[in-house]
C-alpha cells in the first residue's frame, strides 16, 4: 500500500514537471515570436529610411544637373 502511494506521488510530481516544462516552452516560443515581429518592423523601418535616403540623393543629383545646364 505504501509503495502504491509513493508511486502515485512520484507520478504526480513528474506530471507537474512536464506541465512546467510545457509552460516554459510556450513562454519561450511567445518571446521568440515577439522578437521576430519586432525584427521585421525594424527591418521595414530601415528599408524605408534607405529608400528615403536614395530619393534624396537622386533629387540632389537632379538639382545639380539642372543647375549645370
Amino acid at each position: 500500500m505504501t509503495r502504491f502511494f509513493i508511486s502515485i506521488i512520484a507520478a504526480a510530481a513528474l506530471a507537474g514537471c512536464g506541465v512546467e516544462t510545457a509552460s516554459t516552452a510556450a513562454t519561450a516560443a511567445a518571446l521568440k515570436k515577439q522578437e521576430l515581429e519586432q525584427s521585421k518592423k525594424t527591418l521595414e523601418q530601415a528599408q524605408q529610411k534607405i529608400g528615403q535616403a536614395m530619393e534624396q540623393v537622386q533629387q540632389s543629383q537632379q538639382s545639380r544637373e539642372a543647375a549645370e545646364k
